[in-house]
């Protein structure tokens, strides 16, 4: 697969296409499903307002994979994902109705890290509900 970006067409402060994703309760139990990670806080309501949490709330590596998404379909190719990282700030409370919860993803090239390597760092803000979710996220990928 080539890359969509060429290193050439990059600046420092390049924006990546913003995107939205939705987020609910099936898809929480999907999710579980996939990763094995059946923490009831993912799913119980109860449990997870015991524990001290408004709600349910989605899997933080969920939230993760989608931030992670946006840069891979950016880039055209998964493997021109070098590095990645996030901190978890607050979680993505998912309640219980037919909307569920939207995680915003946006990034931009931060830095050209490296011209002959072709690679660059994107610095990636995650929200949900008006609140970011995930801290010092950063991916380094490899362009064509």
């Amino acid at each position: 697969m080539t890359a969509k970006v060429r290193y050439e067409d990059v600046e420092v402060g390049t924006e990546v296409p913003p995107r939205e994703f939705r987020v609910d309760r099936a898809g929480l139990v999907r999710y579980a499903g996939a990763s094995g990670d059946f923490n009831p806080i993912h799913w119980n309501e109860k449990f997870a307002k015991d524990v001290g949490l408004p709600d349910v709330i989605a899997h933080g590596m969920f939230t993760m994979a989608e931030a992670g998404r946006v840069v891979t379909d950016w880039t055209g190719d998964p493997g021109a994902l070098v590095e990645y990282g996030v901190r978890f700030t607050k979680p993505v409370v998912v309640p219980n109705d037919d909307k569920g919860a939207v995680i915003e993803i946006a990034a931009k090239v931060a830095v050209k890290l490296d011209d002959e390597a072709r690679t660059v760092r994107l610095d990636i803000t995650a929200t949900s509900g008006g609140q970011r979710v995930l801290g010092r996220a950063r991916a380094v990928v490899r362009l064509g």
